[in-house]
């Protein structure tokens, strides 16, 4: 059999030593903050055997070039013989333990990361917090020797209470973390054998690792509700009384409260929206602790117009015209070099005239969201899919047309873990003003109870749309008719509920010295020339797209913003060195798009 030849890609962001050593949480910043970011001792485990696999630079997963490990199959397969022969000379031939470790892939093995710093006693306060941004799959933490308990769950942010067991001076800290792909944890579109539609899979410590030291009785969360005139505000934690400061235009405005509820009005508001992302600047104080963190004026929302029921931002109908974006990076793989990549995504797609970007089936670190609020790009969040994929299930029949009547049985392990890591996510993002929307099943991936898990979910978060069942295998309850087209000609039918094409296009352009796989390639229509590729995408919008408007069209999602891997089909390559579409022509499509939505919906009136 040929062997496939794939090549590592370098991004063309900043990826100093401390590229990441930026505070994790912009909506709840102290001024407390001690990055553990940078290098840790690397050891793969089995069977209470260690082995040394270097330096690892958290928080790049290993699989990642920047991680300095950089496991590649071909790498493993070195690092493995090298390790077997040293294992020759000096380890018994009786010892089948370690020679079995050396001979099957280090994918199936435990990783022990462990790092040894130096604390000062002025950052040690009443209570010290040791923070996890995400760990993939499952993490068993140790603090100076003292086991700190397991998080399940490889996209979520977690913590541990380390007040009793930090000192001043010399702390070690140690991660036992294991990934197996398990089924029943949700793991998003990583693959033990990757290729086509599914990626490296990623393992271990991927996101920013800190502490801070808070006072004894902290802030432990805080919410934000927003309206077209002002803010509900809940917490949790903290002292009775509390001293809220608002920066507005016109300077700060201070409310004080008592217990953990308030509501405040803001004069003369300014509203969110993708063309003029405002932030409202807010400080909390409780007690001997204070956090900044802000907010934005924004409601998402169905209405009706002109006889059809549309998605409405801020109270009027409004085209999401969304790309999908999967969050992959060909140096970093689950993060990019530095947050630079995220700005880079969101600006070149925002040039393009795209407003929406749907996170596909991954959760990313805080700081995405926050760029997102602030330069202005909605979100469409995927939940991540747990439970196994049938090629002939989920893609085969959907595309020959049986779309209705098939879902996956999901043991109770597989439940209670998804139905928590979908609760979680909504806690999670709920404050970013760039959420606007949340897919629960994509494809029929997982799928299971799809009725219930939106009157679940739509009833912890009423304030944003629910996509069910991104795709196909509809049920009844969603907030959106959902539909995933490639293969024919775009034919939408008119739909009580607002029209969503979630996704759509995955034209493929390879540009051969920025591709990560030289000999395949996989996409949906494929075009050797960036000229036939503008050609083909701008027909589609023009010819395909626009009409639907006049059946009820009001969101779309093109596949997508960057190749990832074998996948050519973004209007980036996989390194972002290269943007594929020409700018002018898809911002004359986006400015037709829009026109064309304005005109159906009578927007165009109000504004003459």
């Amino acid at each position: 059999m040929k062997k496939i030849r794939t090549v590592r890609l370098q991004t063309p962001f900043e990826h100093e030593k401390n590229a990441w050593d930026i505070y994790p949480r912009p909506q709840m910043k102290r001024d407390s903050f001690f990055c553990l970011n940078g290098d840790w001792s690397l050891f793969s485990i089995k069977n209470d055997k260690k082995i040394s696999l270097g330096t690892i630079k958290v928080p790049f997963p290993p699989e990642s070039a920047l991680s300095g490990i950089g496991k590649t199959p071909e790498k493993e397969e070195k690092c493995r013989s090298k390790l077997l022969a040293d294992c020759n000379k000096h380890v018994p031939t009786h010892d089948k333990t370690v020679r079995s470790m050396l001979s099957n892939p280090l994918r199936d093995e435990k990783y022990l990361y462990t790092r040894t710093f130096t604390v000062p006693q002025e950052f040690l306060r009443a209570q010290t917090l040791l923070h996890f941004g995400a760990c993939d799959q499952i993490a068993r933490v140790t603090f100076n020797g003292k086991e700190l308990g397991e998080h399940v769950g490889g996209y979520l942010p977690f913590s541990f209470d380390i007040t009793a067991y930090v000192h001043a001076g010399e702390n070690t800290v140690s991660v036992e973390t294991e990934d197996r792909l398990d089924s029943d944890i949700p793991y998003g579109k990583q693959r033990k054998k990757r290729g086509g539609m599914w990626y490296t899979p990623i393992s271990g410590i991927w996101q920013t690792v800190w502490m801070e030291s808070v006072p004894a009785n902290a802030l432990r969360a805080l919410r934000i509700t927003p309206s077209l005139t002002g803010i509900s505000v809940e917490t949790e934690g903290g002292e009775k009384e509390k001293i809220l400061t608002v920066e507005t235009p016109n300077g700060l405005r201070e409310h004080r409260f008592t217990g953990n509820k308030t509501e405040i009005t803001v004069e003369n508001p300014i509203l969110w929206t993708p063309e003029q992302p405002h932030l409202y600047p807010l400080t909390l104080k409780s007690g001997e602790d204070a956090i900044a963190s802000y907010f934005a004026l924004r409601t998402v929302e169905t209405v009706r117009a002109n006889g059809k029921n549309y998605l409405a931002l801020n109270g009027k109908p409004y085209f999401f015209h969304g790309i999908l974006d999967q969050g992959y990076y060909s140096d970093g793989i689950y993060l990019p070099a530095s947050p630079e990549g995220f700005r880079f995504d969101i600006r070149t797609m925002k040039s393009l005239g795209f407003n929406m970007l749907r996170k596909h089936i991954k959760i990313e670190p805080d700081l995405f969201y926050y760029e997102c609020d602030r330069l202005g790009m909605i979100v469409f969040q995927d939940m991540v899919n747990s439970g196994r994929y049938s090629f002939l299930l989920d893609t085969a029949l959907p595309t020959i047309g049986l779309k209705k009547g098939i879902s996956h049985g999901a043991s109770k392990r597989r439940r209670e873990i998804f139905e928590r890591d979908c609760e979680e996510t909504l806690r999670h993002l709920y404050n970013h003003p760039c959420v606007c929307a949340y897919t629960i099943f994509n494809e029929g991936w997982g799928q299971y109870d799809a009725d219930r898990m939106y009157e679940k979910l739509k009833s912890k978060d009423p304030s944003r749309i629910f996509d069910t069942t991104s795709g196909w295998f509809t049920e009844t309850k969603s907030d959106v008719k959902s539909e995933h087209i490639y293969f024919r000609k775009i034919d939408l039918k008119p739909s009580e509920k607002p029209l969503f094409l979630s996704e759509f296009g995955g034209y493929s352009h390879k540009v051969r010295d920025h591709s990560f796989n030289l000999d395949k390639n996989y996409g949906y229509r494929f075009f050797e020339k960036k000229e036939d590729f503008m050609n083909a995408l701008e027909k589609l919008y023009l010819d395909e797209i626009i009409p639907m408007i006049q059946r009820g069209l009001c969101a779309s999602v093109l596949t997508q913003v960057s190749d990832v891997e074998d996948e050519t089909n973004g209007l980036l390559t996989y390194d972002r060195q290269i943007l594929k579409a020409d700018r002018a022509r898809m911002e004359a499509v986006a400015k037709a798009l829009f026109s064309a939505f304005e005109e159906q919906t009578g927007l165009s009136e109000e504004s003459e």
